[in-house]
């Protein structure tokens, strides 16, 4: 039984959608930024493109090889320190590795913790935009409802005529009333 009440609990939930919501409310705000962010990039396009043309590419080659250069001899100092330190250390080195491993682990928890704190936003946030989309459709609705159906027209009573009294030549019906009886069920042994 708990298992099923798990998943119904699960799928009565609204939070997923309501995270949903807020995610799609979070992506339409941001998409309002785009448009003045694009129109920056067009006005300064042309600047850009013309200094990447005045670039003489000779000198880009040669502060590139120079660059690589000094990363292979840093990487090969690096590399012979570290070969000449892991002969006499294993011992540290393990621990470190250890250290590390459970630094990763803080990691991941702190990490679980920033996403459960983003979703339980976005979810708050979905909420918000759920009934401010609730409330826009309801008043559409009722714009629309009032523009199909006319206004009620009050229509006049139907005259009805009196019925006829009675004469002394007619004398009333009498109705009788006629006996019903139960039916008696046998008990039941037990009761």
């Amino acid at each position: 039984m708990a298992i099923t009440e798990d998943i119904v609990k699960t799928i009565k939930d609204p939070t997923p959608l309501y995270a949903l919501a807020g995610t799609a409310d979070l992506a339409a705000e941001k998409l309002k930024e785009v448009p003045p962010l694009l129109e920056k990039l067009k006005a300064e396009a042309p600047e850009r493109f013309e200094k990447v043309r005045g670039t003489d590419p000779k000198a880009v080659q040669e502060k590139v090889t120079a660059q690589a250069k000094d990363a292979q001899t840093k990487a090969q100092a690096k590399v012979s320190e570290l070969l000449g330190s892991i002969d006499g250390d294993v011992k540290k080195l393990r621990d470190a590795a250890q250290d590390f491993a459970l630094q990763q682990v803080g990691r991941a928890a702190e990490y679980a913790v920033k996403a459960r704190e983003t979703y339980d936003g976005l979810a708050e946030r979905g909420k918000g935009a759920v009934a401010t989309w609730r409330g826009e459709a309801a008043d559409e609705v009722v714009d629309i409802a009032a523009a199909i159906e006319p206004e009620p027209v009050a229509e006049p009573a139907p005259v009805t005529e009196p019925a006829p009294a009675p004469t002394a030549a007619a004398p009333a019906k009498k109705t009788t009333a006629k006996k019903t009886t139960a039916k008696k069920t046998p008990a039941k042994p037990g009761q």
